[in-house]
């Protein structure tokens, strides 16, 4: 029961296992072993689950919180009795979200790919673990074991010199709040899809995010956090492209100024 309990409301919070054991003081691997069926919490441990789900320790250790009416009912204790309207907020409504995630062997995350040709399904899928499960996989070890990352390839010449068809590996961004201006992020929406863009928060004083291009021929232009699905920082990308160097005529008569002057220097010398 506690087994089942704890990876239910660990992916309700959208936290990986590394996460999770962060937040409840102890190693990633524990986590692991207690999902599995393979250790059992000790009692300041439940405890402390308890306190971060925001349950009963009883609930926590005989409830069945996977069944239909059982998560229902947990999903309402959650919620806070409102007396006074609350401004839109960049959360889900119940304070949850569901990241459908897939993992390997060792349990540790895949980083799932999200091709062009995929990109309308996932607008739909993003939640669906079956639709998340056959995207391709790969793994990054030098982005760590802390996050969940996901790849999505871009289209369109909105961020060069970063070209169509590059595939950004973004981290999910779980409080928007957080996000600072200028941060490179892929936002996926109901209106756009999914775009790779510069945001500018505004959420604290209109709910509103503000989407910059680095190609200055595109425009700024604000989204409603209501209509954001998923937002996840640019940590790095994987392109068969290079950048093309800047070979302006300003640029080549900056660098043809400096060899000038390198030559001088060397003939005083």
């Amino acid at each position: 029961m506690i087994n089942t309990n704890l990876k239910f409301w660990r992916r309700e919070l959208a936290l990986t296992q590394a996460q999770m054991a962060e937040k409840l003081g102890i190693k990633r691997s524990l986590v692991g072993a207690y999902e599995e069926g393979r250790a059992e919490p000790k009692l300041s441990t439940l405890v402390n689950m308890a306190r971060l789900f925001g349950i009963s320790l009883d609930s926590l250790v005989t409830t069945d919180f996977t069944k239909k009416s059982a998560q229902k009912a947990a999903l309402r204790q959650l919620e806070p009795a409102a007396t006074t309207p609350e401004p839109p907020s960049p959360r889900p409504a119940n304070g949850l979200r569901i990241l459908a995630l897939t993992v390997d062997k060792e349990q540790n995350e895949n980083i799932e790919l999200v091709p062009l040709k995929a990109a309308a399904g996932y607008l739909n899928g993003y939640a669906d673990p079956e639709f998340i499960e056959e995207l391709p996989k790969f793994r990054l070890p030098m982005l760590g074991s802390g996050g969940t990352y996901r790849a999505f390839e871009i289209a369109g010449d909105s961020m060069l010199p970063i070209a169509s068809g590059t595939v950004i590996v973004g981290k999910y961004v779980d409080d928007w709040m957080t996000i600072k201006d200028g941060t490179p992020c892929i936002v996926v929406s109901g209106k756009e899809g999914i775009v790779f863009k510069r945001i500018f928060n505004k959420l604290k004083d209109g709910a509103t995010l503000s989407l910059h291009s680095d190609n200055p021929v595109y425009s700024p232009y604000e989204i409603g956090v209501e209509d954001v699905v998923e937002i996840w920082e640019a940590k790095s990308y994987i392109s068969s492209t290079f950048p093309i160097a800047d070979l302006s005529l300003s640029r080549l008569a900056s660098i043809v100024l400096d060899l000038q002057q390198q030559m001088s220097t060397l003939k005083k010398a």
